[in-house]
């Protein structure tokens, strides 16, 4: 008897890769949004304080306001925050 290959079993497995890719992209883009979320103005404070002290100015309320988003972050990082508390802020 001869039998020839099924050419369905390929395909089949081709989009499931393709499935567990976006699935990974999309968990990751999750996780980087949450990054940026609680810790973006800490970054963006960080930074104009930087650049405000190499070209000679204070950069004393950068500075401050890195330190309270970073604090505000901390407050937000300590919530306990479940399932039943999903819409809270």
């Amino acid at each position: 008897m001869h039998h020839t290959p099924r050419k369905f079993g390929f395909k089949k497995q081709r989009g499931q890769g393709m499935t567990e890719y976006i699935i990974i992209t999309a968990l990751v883009a999750i996780a980087a949004i949450a990054a940026f979320t609680y810790f973006g103005g800490t970054a963006r404070s960080q930074v104009a304080g930087m650049a405000k002290e190499l070209s000679g100015q204070s950069a004393t309320a950068s500075i401050n306001r890195a330190k309270n988003v970073s604090n505000k972050a901390q407050q937000e990082a300590d919530k306990d925050k479940g399932m039943d508390a999903y819409g809270n802020k």
